[in-house]
C-alpha cells in the first residue's frame, strides 16, 4: 500500500474504525475543552482539580485522534492503541449507564461506538490491510 492510502485501498472495516475513533477523540477534546472553559467561567471547588482533569482529558484524546489517523493511513502500529481504548471504554459506558439524566444514553453511544469498532478491527480483512499478523506464511 502507498504512503498515503486511498479509499479504494482501504477495506471499510478500517474505513468505518478510522472514522469512529476520530471522532471518539474529537469528543473526547471537545469535553476537555469544555471542561476548560468551565474553570474559566465558572466558580469550580478546587481550580488546580478542575483544570488537572481537563488536561487529562485533552491529553487522553490525543490516543484515539492518533489511532484515528494512523488507521486511515493504514498504519499497522495504530491498532493496538485503537483496540485499547475500546477496551477501556466499555467499563466507562458501563458506569455511564447506571447514572441518571442523559448519561445511559451516552453509554449506548460509547459503548455501541466501542463495539463497533472491535468488531471491524477485529477480522481478517482489517488485520491484512494493516499488515497484521502471520508472517511469512
Amino acid at each position: 500500500m502507498s504512503e498515503n492510502s486511498t479509499p479504494a485501498e482501504r477495506p471499510g472495516t478500517v474505513t468505518a474504525a478510522a472514522v469512529l475513533t476520530g471522532l471518539q477523540g474529537l469528543v473526547a477534546a471537545g469535553l476537555g475543552g469544555y471542561m476548560l472553559l468551565l474553570v474559566a467561567t465558572g466558580d469550580p471547588g478546587d481550580p488546580m482539580q478542575a483544570v488537572v482533569g481537563a488536561i487529562t482529558v485533552l491529553a487522553l484524546a490525543l490516543v484515539p485522534l492518533a489511532a484515528g489517523h494512523g488507521l486511515w493511513r493504514l498504519r499497522s502500529w495504530s491498532r493496538g492503541p485503537a483496540v485499547i481504548t475500546q477496551l477501556l471504554m466499555l467499563p466507562v459506558a458501563g458506569t455511564l449507564a447506571g447514572s441518571g439524566g442523559a448519561w445511559p444514553a451516552a453509554a449506548v453511544a460509547l459503548g455501541g461506538t466501542a463495539l463497533a469498532v472491535l468488531v471491524c478491527l477485529m477480522n481478517r480483512t482489517s488485520a491484512q490491510a494493516l499488515h497484521i499478523g502471520a508472517r511469512g506464511a
